[in-house]
């Protein structure tokens, strides 16, 4: 089962995406999403996208817009993992699977990876 995880924090990007490996996932990563979009039409779709919301060059909001408009892409579950302030509010109409605030706890963040892979 493979996650993609976008995030621009490295550490972050880096802890998420070894944690996983270390449960036997195979983890994509990109730091924006323009590098989420060319991951996701280079490779096999994963079982669930991981979307920080504030990045540089094209942000989880326009992300999400993109991937919903686009058939092959829309149905891959996304969670939201982000710190932006009134979080549960602004991402309603991301139609993500799950919200999570950071920093989030491991355990929850791994039973919401498990319910989608």
């Amino acid at each position: 089962m493979t996650i993609l995880i976008v995030e621009d924090d490295d550490e972050i990007r880096e802890l998420l995406s070894e944690m996983l490996t270390d449960k036997g996932y195979a983890v994509l990563t990109a730091s924006d999403g323009e590098g989420a979009l060319e991951v996701l039409r280079g490779s096999p779709a994963p079982c669930l996208i991981v979307l920080d919301l504030m990045m540089p060059k094209m942000d989880g909001w326009t992300l999400r817009t993109n991937l919903l408009a686009d058939p092959a892409l829309a149905a891959i579950p996304v969670v939201v993992l982000s710190g932006a302030a009134d979080l549960r509010g602004g991402a309603t109409g991301l139609q993500a699977a799950k919200v999570l605030t950071k920093p989030v706890k491991w355990h929850t963040f791994l039973d919401v990876v498990r319910e989608h892979c």
